[in-house]
């Protein structure tokens, strides 16, 4: 009898593994396009005791993105919404392909696909539409056959009304200047000095080997050297400095209107910028590609990298890379397989840094009206190759929005 028993042991053992969580299910390394979803079972109620809804989405204005360490795009908003709705916190994951969204909602490592999808190809992959759809495309959100009651609360949360708002409050946000500039004067500086704070870009610039005329360049390109400066992301002061970035640097974020500590903190980020670019051997070029990496984000930059190394270029030129910044914005761009942070609003961080260059050059020769730098179609004449892999079914738009925005509260 007591062998009997022993040998009931490796069968209790997997009995208990079939009623694991979905979650520990998504960690197992089988990827069979064949998994049934109705044997999985992760519903609502489960979402709510894990407190976190995950989603999945492709990369793009329409579905997600992020901006200045944001999180945007209409599809994510809205889930964040729905999320918000339940009283859980949302996870996006962002893949590269209409494949991966089906398979991660099949091993259950997302709960719900939030990107619009054909019902077609819904129902051929045996999936429910539920939550945000477009009638006139006949597409949808969707989730599990096995996850009923999470299907009946998208179905009875969305209305078409939710997108038609998102849409013209982030409209009313694309025309808001980017920095809330404060009520104090801008501190009067002695002849031939560039502003208030020259004494401080003079020491901390020592400490990265920059010419100080650039830290305060791009302390002009950034607040107009107002101290007090808040950007709609929640940046702060000169250096326009995240409050999460300064926490990873040690610093609180209510020192950030101290001048001299957000300069250094400013330099502290730059310092672990240089580092990164360490490849990069030309110092001139590498403290282009750190400014590109400090507005628009260093894995984006990386990105830009790889297209030019892809198309036989040369990836640590700015000249080069540059223009594969100003068009991450575009589909065949952001959706090569060599992309692995999706989109990004590289006009912006291509105009930065020419801007900042510009206001460089002209501190240092004294000239404050310099030639314009190099635009977009002066770059390099090259087509970069399309990407292999494209989606077809996710919508392009044009709009963001930030979350914390006032015309959300």
């Amino acid at each position: 009898m007591i062998f009997r028993f022993s040998l009931l042991i490796p069968l209790l053992g997997s009995l208990l593994l079939v009623l694991v969580s979905c979650r520990q299910k998504a960690t197992q390394t089988s990827s069979s396009a064949s998994t049934d979803s109705d044997t999985i079972i992760f519903d609502l109620e489960n979402i709510e005791e894990a407190g976190e809804l995950i989603a999945v989405t492709l990369s793009g204005p329409e579905n997600h993105f992020q901006y200045h360490g944001v999180d945007l795009g209409l599809q994510y908003l809205l889930a964040e919404q729905f999320a918000g709705n339940i009283g859980v916190r949302i996870r996006m994951e962002q893949v590269q392909d209409t494949a991966a969204l089906l398979d991660m909602l099949r091993q259950c490592k997302a709960d719900l696909i939030a990107c619009q999808l054909p019902d077609s190809l819904l129902e051929a992959n045996g999936l429910t539409a539920a939550g945000a759809f477009v009638d006139s495309l006949h597409t949808s959100w969707s989730v599990r056959k096995s996850s009923p009651q999470l299907s009946e609360n998208l179905k009875a949360w969305f209305r078409p009304h939710l997108t038609d708002s998102l849409r013209q409050v982030m409209n009313r946000l694309m025309t808001m200047p980017r920095i809330q500039h404060s009520n104090v004067p801008v501190m009067s500086v002695r002849k031939g000095a560039i502003s208030a704070y020259d004494g401080l870009f003079i020491k901390y610039a020592r400490t990265i080997q920059w010419d100080w005329r650039l830290l305060a360049a791009q302390c002009s390109q950034e607040s107009a050297f107002d101290c007090k400066a808040v950007s709609w992301a929640g940046a702060r002061g000169l250096m326009q400095i995240m409050p999460q970035t300064a926490n990873l640097l040690g610093v609180q974020s209510s020192e950030l209107f101290h001048p001299e500590t957000n300069i250094m903190t400013a330099v502290k980020y730059i310092s672990q910028l240089e580092k990164k670019f360490s490849d990069v051997r030309h110092p001139v070029e590498r403290r282009k590609f750190v400014l590109a990496a400090y507005n628009g984000g260093y894995n984006h930059i990386r990105d830009a990298m790889n297209l030019a190394r892809h198309d036989k270029r040369n990836p640590y030129s700015w000249n080069v890379v540059s223009y594969y910044v100003l068009h991450l914005s575009e589909p065949r761009f952001y959706r090569h397989p060599v992309v692995k942070n999706g989109y990004m609003i590289g006009q912006e961080t291509f105009n930065y840094v020419n801007r900042i260059l510009q206001k460089w050059n002209a501190y240092v020769t004294g000239r404050h009206t310099p030639s314009p730098l190099p635009q977009a179609d002066d770059l390099i004449n090259v087509i970069p190759h399309k990407a292999h892999k494209k989606n077809r079914f996710s919508g392009e738009g044009n709009a963001i929005l930030s979350r914390s925005d006032s015309l959300f509260n």
